[in-house]
């Protein structure tokens, strides 16, 4: 995949949630088009933007990779202190393999967001 968009219901409260739970993981915001915005490390492959199609953003699910255990867990950090949900803290999850190390929280709008490491310890 080279990049995804999701829909937000409220850009700014978008924006400020993913300036602070993708810096624990390396990513950043690269650019701004308006209320669109896009984030990553080297070139925007994360974007986000108003709800433009009518009705509600719909629930997501995002996956974002980690460096190691230590970035899964500052992010979960990161967002819990951002006033996110936790939804599963940072831990293995064998039934996908047994080195998969996740943590998933909640967004402004209800996506399921995640930071997962495929490495072990």
């Amino acid at each position: 995949m080279d990049h995804v968009a999701i829909q937000v219901g409220d850009v700014p409260a978008a924006a400020a949630f993913y300036d602070t739970v993708l810096t624990p993981l390396g990513g950043r915001r690269l650019m701004d088009f308006g209320a669109v915005i896009g984030y990553g490390t080297d070139r925007p492959d994360f974007w986000l933007g108003p709800v433009a199609t009518g009705g509600e953003a719909r629930e997501a699910h995002l996956a974002f990779a980690a460096p190691d255990r230590a970035a899964v867990r500052a992010f979960h950090e990161a967002a819990t202190g951002a006033g996110a949900e936790s939804l599963h803290e940072p831990r293995v999850f064998p039934e996908y393999h047994e080195h998969y190390f996740g943590a998933f929280v909640r967004d402004p709008d209800g996506n399921n967001v995640e930071a997962v490491c495929h490495r072990p310890e």
